[in-house]
């Protein structure tokens, strides 16, 4: 176990942080989802851009690696796209 207050300190915060970037990466990953399933092209559509936001957001973290976050964002638009 950490003996200095510091590092006692950064195990709280990065638990938090972990549990932080957790949530946020699971809600992006079921809104995929979601966006995946739609039959509908002006639903897609709409919730399109909000989609993209939270991938880049995630990329400028470093929750995900930018390129993956690049090609996410280029397979979802490719199957708006095709609707």
């Amino acid at each position: 176990m950490a003996n200095h207050k510091s590092a006692l300190k950064r195990i709280r915060s990065n638990e938090a942080k972990r549990l932080r970037n957790k949530y946020q990466h699971k809600t992006t990953r079921n809104a995929i989802k979601r966006l995946r399933e739609l039959e509908s092209k002006k639903e897609a559509e709409t919730m399109f851009p909000t989609i993209v936001s939270m991938i880049d957001k995630l990329a400028k973290k470093n929750i995900i690696h930018a390129n993956k976050a690049s090609n996410l964002k280029s397979n979802l638009t490719k199957h708006v796209a095709s609707l």
